[in-house]
């Protein structure tokens, strides 16, 4: 828009929305717009007490300015207080709250609107706050910190739509500020200052970490003991995380394999400990270039904690921004920004891990903590090829399979003591037999083995190893040792959904239906966001166990999300057949043939040890009319 023959002015812009609402205009239409009604009114009320000015209102959100920051952050504390005060006697399914956000910006004014950045970003501060929440930019803090006795936690600085600068963020807290908390206000002053309170803080860490260890010494036992014995803390008393994947914050999107590295990272070292559970990252990486909100991942993968952030590589110079909410409330506890040099990114790394894990009070001796931040590179140069091998193999296509059998071998030429990409690479030889990208499968599946055992020999943690050696023997039919490598591996990383998943399906064909059934249920739990192999085998597990309705719940479901793979039309079929369902079964059984014309009944099932649970799975078949 032109800025000629316009006025401008500095102003605090308030923008608020209400949270939910087109589920509660789902729910109930009348209802919900005369609630919306009775919230305008009160909200217009209290902007005009402050001083403000509505400038529009359209649907469930509201524009104000305020010619003082005071009164704008006054009126939005007071606009929640009251709010939270009507919804006391609702029922909290019809309540209708509001996310609110501040700052401070020039505009431009045309008649009784404005516009302009300064409005924009106060849109963008609206949807980082939490519902019932405040947030504001760190220019409306700046001016209203020792005026307004309120709690400010400081969220970081946060990329949004259309600003090629991040923003910085500000949460006020619902709590009155006393003298003890105030909440992690914006590090300032020299670089001198900034590190003495960098060490400082590392400095209490190691002596809270050392005073918990002296006194846990008299209990502490061998946790690969006790991994094998007990296995970790029940699912349901684990602290829960998820952790999004880092926004690329470089400008050049060739470099989004340094972020995903360092989230696939973080997400390795939670995993390794057994009192969290940490969503796997083939879930958390669907919400990639997404716009995220916590509360609702919160919900969707069924965790209290969720972990957020942004990296950006500039020649040598690298700079991490992460941030820890608790999903529940939409609050901010813990953020933190790195600038540091390239070469210190495993620090970096190890930094953010362990305070997540000092946040969420997770109990961990001195060898675990050694075995789960051990590294097996110091060479920069080996571990950025590492990241590159693994974006290529999670690309999954023939041509990608070599470029990534590239980039992990570069790697090894840099670094021959490096296991992590003799593991990486062993994985590129056995998924190119699984997805037929080989001519000549035994002999890839031999190289997958020995580089196992390499990465083995160099390092005796790699779980990821163990886990291909599981495979490996899983494909020559050698299930009692696939299962002893993939219990070691999950051993080693009680999280990890792809050794729980393979574990499952291995302890079906050997006959051990019910662990597979819990192997496989103890995944979904960790990567919601299954494969379709892991809907058709917990289909078979529940098939086999004659829990027909549990199976075709599960076959429906994978059929609905990847309807072109016939392994779940397969089961689907024998389910609705055993289950008195003629017709959907031979309806299912046309789709079988429609996707396979060379389906034989006779060839099928092969791999089950137990010959009985073969012939279950054919008379359901034929009875499908197969």
């Amino acid at each position: 828009m032109p800025e000629e023959g316009f006025k401008r002015k500095l102003v605090a812009i308030l923008s608020a929305d209400a949270v939910e609402y087109s589920r509660l205009m789902r729910d109930d239409e009348e209802s919900t717009v005369r609630e919306l009604a009775a919230h305008r009114l009160l909200l217009n009320e209290i902007v005009n007490q402050h001083d403000g000015r509505v400038i529009d209102s359209p649907g469930d959100n509201m524009l104000a300015e305020f010619a003082s920051v005071v009164d704008a952050v006054n009126g939005a504390v007071k606009i929640q207080e009251a709010l939270r005060l009507k919804n006391a006697d609702i029922p909290p399914k019809r309540r209708l709250a509001f996310r609110i956000g501040i700052n401070l910006g020039d505009v431009i004014c045309e008649g009784d609107r404005i516009y302009g950045d300064g409005v924009n970003i106060a849109a963008r501060l609206e949807g980082l706050a939490a519902a019932g929440g405040i947030a504001i930019s760190g220019t409306v803090y700046e001016q209203i910190k020792n005026k307004i006795s309120l709690n400010y936690q400081y969220s970081g600085e946060h990329s949004v739509k259309n600003f090629s600068e991040p923003i910085e963020v500000y949460q006020i807290l619902p709590e009155p500020k006393t003298s003890s908390n105030v909440i992690a206000e914006r590090r300032s002053g020299s670089k001198r200052s900034y590190r003495v309170a960098e060490i400082f803080a590392v400095l209490v860490m190691c002596a809270a970490a050392a005073v918990i260890w002296t006194q846990m010494r008299s209990t502490v036992f061998n946790k690969e003991k006790a991994a094998t014995t007990n296995g970790p803390l029940p699912l349901s008393k684990r602290a829960s995380i998820a952790v999004l994947p880092f926004n690329n914050l470089s400008g050049d999107p060739k470099q989004a394999y340094f972020s995903d590295g360092i989230t696939n990272d973080i997400i390795t070292f939670l995993s390794r400990f057994g009192e969290l559970l940490v969503i796997a990252s083939n879930t958390t990486f669907t919400y990639k270039g997404k716009p995220v909100n916590v509360e609702r991942v919160g919900q969707e993968l069924d965790v209290r904690y969720v972990l957020e952030g942004s990296a950006r590589k500039a020649g040598t110079k690298v700079r991490v921004s992460a941030q820890l909410v608790d999903a529940g409330s939409g609050f901010q506890i813990w953020s933190e920004r790195y600038d540091r040099e390239l070469k210190d990114i495993f620090l970096v790394q190890d930094q953010i891990v362990q305070t997540i894990v000092g946040k969420l009070a997770v109990k961990i001796d001195a060898a675990e903590r050694k075995r789960v931040m051990h590294k097996d590179t110091k060479s920069l140069e080996a571990y950025d090829f590492l990241l590159r091998g693994m974006e290529y193999r999670r690309r999954a296509t023939c041509s990608d399979f070599r470029k990534a059998r590239q980039m992990y071998q570069k790697a090894i030429d840099l670094d021959p003591g490096f296991a992590s990409a003799y593991a990486g690479l062993g994985r590129v030889y056995q998924a190119q037999t699984s997805y037929g990208c080989t001519e000549f499968p035994d002999q890839a599946l031999e190289q997958a083995k020995d580089l196992a055992l390499k990465a083995l020999n160099l390092d005796e943690s790699q779980s990821d190893a163990y886990a291909l050696l599981g495979t490996v023997y899983s494909f020559r039919g050698r299930y009692e040792l696939a299962i002893n490598q993939l219990n070691r591996a999950i051993e080693l990383n009680p999280n990890d959904s792809l050794s729980l998943s393979y574990r499952g399906q291995v302890m079906i064909w050997s006959g051990r239906v019910n662990d597979g059934i819990h192997s496989l249920e103890t995944a979904v739990r960790f990567d919601p966001n299954r494969s379709p192999g892991n809907f058709m085998f917990l289909g078979i597990g529940y098939y086999l166990q004659e829990q027909y309705q549990k199976a075709i719940k599960v076959l429906e479901d994978g059929v609905s999300r990847r309807p072109a793979w016939v392994g779940n039309h397969l089961i689907l079929a024998a389910a609705y057949a055993q289950s008195d369902r003629l017709d959907d079964a031979k309806r299912e059984a046309r789709e079988v043939l429609r996707l396979d014309p060379f389906f034989e009944i006779d060839s099928y099932g092969s791999v089950f040890r137990n010959q009985a649970d073969r012939a279950k799975i054919v008379e359901g078949l034929r009875l499908a009319g197969l």
